[in-house]
C-alpha cells in the first residue's frame, strides 16, 4: 500500500504552511491529504477523522500545524500509534514563543517537532522510508540531488566548474 501523509491544520489560516508541507511531500513522491480539525474547536470531528486514518491500513506519517497553543499535535499523537511530527508555523505576534507549546508535552505524548514545513515532510519521507523502498529511493535522490547543488555551487565560486 502507498503511504500517506495527513496533515492536519488547526485553522484554515494554517493553509499556506500546509500546502508548503504538501508541496515538499509531492516532491519526493509522496501523497498527502489537508485537513482542518481543531483540537480546541472541534475535537469530536478530529477524534473521528483519526479513527478514519487509522482503519485504512496505509503506512503514514500526520503533520499537524498549529500555533499559539498547540494541543492538537498531542491530541493527535496521543489517539494514533503512527509517528506524529509537529509543525507549528511562525508567528510573528508572539515573538515565537508560541514555538514553546509544541515543545512541551506531557509524557507519554512524544510527538516530533520539526519547524521548517520541508524539513517536516523530509522527516516523514524519512520514516516512511523504512518500510518503503520507493520512498527511500526519492530521499536519497533528493539527498544526492542536494549534494551536487552544494559541490557544484563550491566549484563555480572556488573556480573549480
Amino acid at each position: 500500500m502507498k503511504p500517506i501523509v495527513p496533515i492536519i491544520m488547526g485553522s484554515k489560516s494554517d493553509l499556506t504552511h500546509g500546502t508548503k508541507i504538501a508541496d515538499a511531500l509531492a516532491e519526493l513522491g509522496i501523497d498527502s491529504e489537508i485537513r482542518v480539525a481543531s483540537a480546541h474547536k472541534a475535537a469530536t470531528y478530529l477524534l473521528e477523522l483519526l479513527s478514519t486514518y487509522e482503519s485504512d491500513g496505509r503506512p503514514k506519517v500526520y503533520v499537524t500545524v498549529a500555533g499559539r497553543s498547540n494541543a492538537l499535535s498531542g491530541l493527535v499523537d496521543g489517539n494514533v500509534a503512527s509517528p506524529v511530527i509537529a509543525c507549528p508555523p511562525y508567528s510573528d505576534r508572539f515573538g515565537g514563543a508560541d514555538i514553546f507549546s509544541s515543545l512541551r508535552m506531557p509524557s507519554g505524548i512524544a510527538p516530533a517537532v520539526v519547524l521548517d514545513p520541508g524539513g517536516a515532510a523530509l522527516a516523514a519521507a524519512k520514516m516512511l522510508g523504512i518500510a518503503d523502498e520507493t520512498v527511500h529511493r526519492a530521499v536519497t535522490a533528493a539527498q544526492q540531488a542536494w549534494t551536487n547543488t552544494i559541490i557544484s555551487d563550491d566549484q563555480e565560486i572556488h573556480g573549480d566548474g
